[in-house]
C-alpha cells in the first residue's frame, strides 16, 4: 500500500498596510478615529437594540387587543344580550310555516271586509296584516285570512267559508287592547298600531246625540264581548249583543233597536257606504281604543310585530302605515256628519301610535331599525 503525501500550501497572510508615518502619532490619530467612529455609532446602535426589545411586547398588545374584539364580537353575535330576529323566528317558529293564517273582521268596511261577490279582501286591518307579513317573509299570496268573531279572539280560532274552525297564528281585528284582555291566558298584545273611539250611529232623522246617556231606556245593539258594551252597558241603555256589527245594522235598519255603538272607525265604513241612511255622532269621549294585534302565547312573535311598527312608525322611508290610513279613512272622513254644516265625527288619530324600540339586539348585516 503506498500512502501519497498531500502537503497544503496556505497563502501567505497579507501583511497590515500601515499608513504613512507609521510612527507612534499615526498610531495615535488612528486610535482616535477609531474612538470617534465608535462613539457616533453608538447612539444608532442603542436605538436598535431598545426597538428590537420593544418588538415581542408590541405584538404581544396586538395579540391582546384582538382576542378582546373577537371575544365582544362573539359575546354580542352569538350569546349574551337581548334575541336577535334570527332568534326570534326561531323561537316564534316561523319559519316552519308554509302559510300565514290572520284571524280577521269580514263585515267591517273601511277596517276589514270581505266582498261576497269576488271574495277580496280590503280595509285598513287588512293593509296593517299585509304590513306584517311582508316583513315576516310571506308573500301576499301566502296570506290566509280567516273570519273571527269578537268572542273567538281570545281563542285565536276563526272559521273558513265552510263554518270550520281555523287556528291562527295572528288576529288584526279591531281588537282594543285593555288590562282583562291581557290578563286572560291565551291573549299577548303587541303595541297599539290605532287609536279610535267610541261613537253612536243612529237612522237619518234622529235627536242630535251628545251622549250615550241620552239612550236610557233605548235600546242600542254592539258587539259581544267588545269594550264598547260595557261602556253602553253603564249608561243605562238595554243592551242587545250581536257577534258580528252587520248584524246590528241589520236591526238598525228595521228600527228594532234605536241605535249602533261601537269604535268609530268601524261605524265610519257604513255611513260612507248609506250617507243618506245614518247619522254618525260623536260622543266627546276622550278615552281612546287603542287596537292591537294579538299572538296567543307566542312571545318572539309578538317581538317581530313589535319590530314592523317601530320600523313603519320611526323610519321616515317607511310609509306603509300613511298609506293604509289614505286608503280606507281618509275618503270616509268628510261624511261623518249628520247633516251638511255639523260637526264631523273622527274616526280615529291620523297619526300612528308611538312604538317603543324593541329589545332586539341588531347583528352587523341587519337593518332592523333606524
Amino acid at each position: 500500500m503506498h500512502v501519497r503525501k498531500v502537503v497544503i500550501r496556505r497563502p501567505p497572510r497579507p501583511r497590515r498596510q500601515l499608513p504613512l508615518g507609521s510612527g507612534p502619532r499615526a498610531r495615535r490619530g488612528e486610535r482616535a478615529l477609531e474612538g470617534l467612529r465608535r462613539t457616533f455609532t453608538l447612539p444608532e446602535q442603542t436605538v436598535r437594540s431598545f426597538g428590537a426589545s420593544l418588538a415581542p411586547w408590541r405584538l404581544a398588545g396586538i395579540g391582546v387587543v384582538l382576542v378582546l374584539v373577537l371575544a365582544f364580537s362573539w359575546v354580542r353575535l352569538f350569546h349574551l344580550g337581548p334575541p336577535s330576529i334570527e332568534d326570534l323566528r326561531r323561537s316564534a317558529g316561523i319559519d316552519e310555516w308554509t302559510t300565514l293564517p290572520i284571524g280577521v273582521k269580514d263585515d267591517q268596511p273601511g277596517v276589514a271586509y270581505r266582498d261576497p261577490e269576488y271574495g277580496t279582501w280590503s280595509g285598513f286591518d287588512i293593509d296593517i296584516a299585509y304590513m306584517i307579513a311582508e316583513d315576516l317573509g310571506f308573500r301576499r299570496d301566502e296570506v290566509r285570512f280567516y273570519g273571527i268573531e269578537s268572542e273567538d279572539r281570545s281563542r285565536m280560532e276563526a272559521t273558513d267559508l265552510e263554518q270550520n274552525p281555523v287556528p291562527v297564528k295572528l288576529v288584526i281585528a279591531s281588537y282594543s287592547i285593555t288590562k282583562e284582555r291581557e290578563d286572560m291566558p291565551n291573549v299577548m298584545f303587541s303595541e297599539s298600531y290605532l287609536h279610535t273611539e267610541q261613537s253612536v250611529i243612529t237612522l237619518h232623522g234622529h235627536p242630535p246625540v251628545a251622549s250615550l246617556e241620552e239612550f236610557a231606556g233605548k235600546t242600542v245593539c254592539t258587539l259581544s264581548a267588545s269594550t264598547s258594551a260595557t261602556t253602553a252597558e253603564k249608561s243605562g241603555a238595554e243592551l242587545v249583543r250581536r257577534n258580528r256589527v252587520s248584524e246590528c245594522f241589520q236591526l238598525l235598519d228595521k228600527a228594532d233597536v234605536d241605535a249602533v255603538s261601537t269604535d268609530a272607525a268601524i261605524l265610519g265604513g257604513y255611513k260612507f257606504l248609506h250617507p243618506a241612511k245614518y247619522d254618525h255622532w260623536d260622543l266627546g269621549d276622550d278615552r281612546t281604543e287603542p287596537w292591537g294585534v294579538s299572538v296567543g302565547a307566542n312571545e318572539a312573535l309578538r317581538d317581530l310585530v313589535n319590530v314592523t311598527l317601530y320600523r313603519s312608525c320611526t323610519d321616515p322611508k317607511d310609509n306603509r302605515w300613511e298609506t293604509a290610513y289614505a286608503r280606507n279613512f281618509i275618503p270616509e272622513a268628510p261624511l261623518q256628519t249628520s247633516a251638511p254644516g255639523k260637526p264631523l265625527t273622527p274616526l280615529a288619530r291620523p297619526q300612528q301610535p308611538v312604538t317603543k324600540r324593541p329589545d332586539v339586539r341588531e347583528l352587523p348585516w341587519e337593518d332592523l331599525t333606524p
